[in-house]
């Protein structure tokens, strides 16, 4: 614990703005290391949910007495069913927006600690007269096996162990993932929580293990309890006071806060994973779609994604908590194991930055990497039969379709970048300068949606007065700044976003001067693009009462089935939402496909605006009937 949340530290001094294991390999190792410990740790996320939640089953089914029926059959059958329900319930509730109340979740969490405390401290005291003799009979037991078996086989069975509880590492990877919404100052909150997180783990799981052997506990033969009901049991199952089962109420006390705080856990992958999809989006390994921030910092698709995924893993595995959690720690040391690396590549490269701290850290590090390497290899070949094949084909899967998505927008961004080199040797043509035209509210306007200045927004500007030329006199340009997952990887970003949204819409009302059309613009910043657009076209409605709409789409010819998934109708949900309002949006296309990929052949095409202020239709023509949009 010391070694993981000490690096983890470090990780938060470096990376002050979150973004967790996937953030800190991209940084530090490359993209290709990126996407391998952001699918590995999205794939952990889903199964943090599922362990979480057939953990938490496992210790309510542990409460029912044996040899309870339903219908004739063992109780046991509603387990599955009653899991999936509730991750449909946390599914239902995140897609409302749901946020933990840190006042409701105090009384759980120190219900938990006390009951906790009174059951270790309880039990070492019980036990304090068998503590010589369990030293000696352990003691014992290490000499025998190792003249048995040796020194090898032992570290081999320790390092079993302690993978096999390691997915509680989680938590930690958590807190360096959301340092982004955490209190100010961010860095010192996050290394508290680290701080707190790691004693209280430390200190409940060394504390129930100690009593493990104290007690000489066996598990259940049955298979029907856990350990911790075993153990609970043992300590207060029979007491009464006064002839009330107060030992009994101290069990159920006990077993629910775990459930209930196994519930909270569940909850984490929910707010968890979609923060890395989020990220993975912003640097085009997802649909870009799912890197806009909202109230709960991404879109609901990602919830979904997670919730549905958690749900078949449940189903695939039948709620067998030994394979998922298998499952489970091969993708923690994965992102571990690849996060351990990167900053010992950072300590070293720095090192005549750092001259008297570098040895130190890269030692901690490379510490953090043996372990963690060391035991995700024994992971992935002792278990490899028993799920860890299931989850090398889950992950393998999902970084195979990263690195096609990405390069489908790579593929798509060159094809962009040609057309917004034609016409920007088309709007050089028109007059490089213009003086100011006189802006009239009561003329009939257009107001055309852009973003950033670029081919698709000038395609749109000299499309309205061609397909329109009598009809607009005047147009206002509106943008959103759209504050993504990104803007969060630096400092000051917000502030480059608005001077860059305000730059790009000054170019677009000096290139419609220079074509003889008033103009003026109007911009806003936001993480919900379709809101904040919507109300601005309600505002600007309201200044200029006689507008009509505009927003530009660009197609890259016959759509595919996959097309709704990367690419965002933004345009279209904008459309469909002030419509309530009375207002009218025409959606204009450019099919990239159709124009000339020679620049200079483009740029020599002279722009004919004859006696009008309007430009003709001599601009590269889109066609009449464009095909379906993307």
């Amino acid at each position: 614990m010391f070694i993981i949340s000490y690096s983890y530290s470090r990780i938060i001094e470096h990376f002050p703005a979150g973004g967790g294991g996937y953030v800190v390999a991209t940084a530090l190792l490359g993209n290709s290391a990126g996407v391998v410990s952001g699918c590995a740790l999205l794939v952990d996320y889903v199964l943090t949910i599922t362990v979480s939640i057939a953990s938490g089953g496992d210790a309510v089914f542990s409460l029912i007495p044996p040899g309870w029926k339903i219908f004739d059959h063992d109780i046991a059958i509603l387990k599955l069913p009653l899991e999936m329900a509730v991750i449909a319930l946390l599914l239902l509730m995140n897609l409302r927006g749901v946020k933990e109340s840190v006042s409701m979740l105090v009384p759980i969490f120190l219900l938990f600690l006390i009951t906790h405390a009174v059951l270790i401290v309880g039990t070492m005291v019980l036990h304090v007269p068998h503590v010589k003799t369990t030293g000696a009979e352990m003691h014992r037991q290490l000499q025998t096996d190792l003249s048995a078996i040796g020194w090898f086989a032992i570290l081999h069975i320790f390092f079993r162990a302690y993978s096999m509880g390691a997915g509680t590492y989680t938590g930690i990877e958590a807190v360096s993932n959301g340092l982004s919404i955490m209190r100010e100052p961010r860095v010192v909150t996050g290394k508290r929580t680290m701080a707190f997180m790691a004693t209280s783990l430390a200190l409940t799981a060394g504390g129930l293990l100690v009593c493990y052997a104290l007690a000489d506990l066996q598990p259940d033969e049955s298979g029907h309890k856990t350990l911790n009901t075993v153990l609970v049991e043992s300590f207060a199952g029979d007491l009464k006071f006064w002839g009330m089962p107060v030992g009994a109420w101290f069990v159920f006390a006990t077993i629910a806060s775990e459930a209930v705080l196994l519930l909270v856990a569940a909850q984490a992958g929910f707010i968890d994973g979609p923060r890395v999809m989020s990220n993975m989006a912003t640097d085009d390994w997802l649909p870009r779609k799912f890197a806009a921030l909202s109230e709960r910092l991404v879109m609901q698709n990602g919830i979904v994604l997670m919730g549905v995924s958690a749900a078949v893993l449940l189903l695939i595995t039948l709620g067998n908590i030994e394979t998922l959690v298998i499952m489970y720690s091969i993708n923690v040391f994965v992102t571990f194991s690849l996060s351990q690396l990167g900053m010992m590549r950072f300590w070293v490269r720095d090192r005549a930055h750092h001259p008297r701290t570098w040895i130190r850290h890269t030692i901690v590090h490379g510490v953090g990497l043996i372990l963690c390497a060391s035991i995700l290899v024994l992971m992935i070949f002792e278990k490899f039969t028993q799920g860890a094949w299931l989850t090398l084909i889950i992950t393998s899967t999902f970084i195979g379709l990263c690195v096609l998505i990405r390069q489908h927008y790579m593929t798509i961004a060159a094809a962009v970048r040609k057309t917004d080199r034609i016409f920007a040797n088309i709007a050089k043509v028109a007059k490089p300068t213009a003086p100011a035209l006189k802006f009239d509210n009561d003329q009939s306007t257009a107001v055309l949606l852009v973003k950033g200045y670029n081919g698709l927004g000038i395609h749109s500007l000299l499309s309205i007065f061609r397909l329109f030329p009598s009809a607009f006199k005047q147009v206002v340009f509106v943008s959103v700044g759209v504050v993504d997952s990104g803007l969060f990887k630096g400092s000051d970003q917000i502030q480059h976003l608005e001077e860059t949204t305000r730059q790009s819409l000054e170019r677009y009302v000096q290139l419609a001067h220079s074509l003889g059309i008033p103009a003026r613009s109007q911009y806003v910043i936001g993480t919900d693009v379709v809101g904040e657009a919507s109300e601005l076209c309600v505002d600007v409605s309201q200044q200029c009462p006689r507008v009509t709409f505009f927003a530009g789409e660009v197609l890259f010819g016959r759509p595919h089935w996959w097309d709704k998934f990367l690419h965002n109708d933004i345009a279209y949900a904008i459309q469909r939402r002030i419509r309530f309002v009375g207002l009218s949006m025409v959606i204009l296309p450019m099919l990239v496909q159709q124009f000339t990929t020679d620049p200079a052949a483009a740029g020599s095409t002279p722009l004919n605006r004859g006696s009008s202020s309007q430009p003709q239709s001599t601009e590269p023509q889109t066609p009449s009937t464009p095909p379906p949009a993307h």
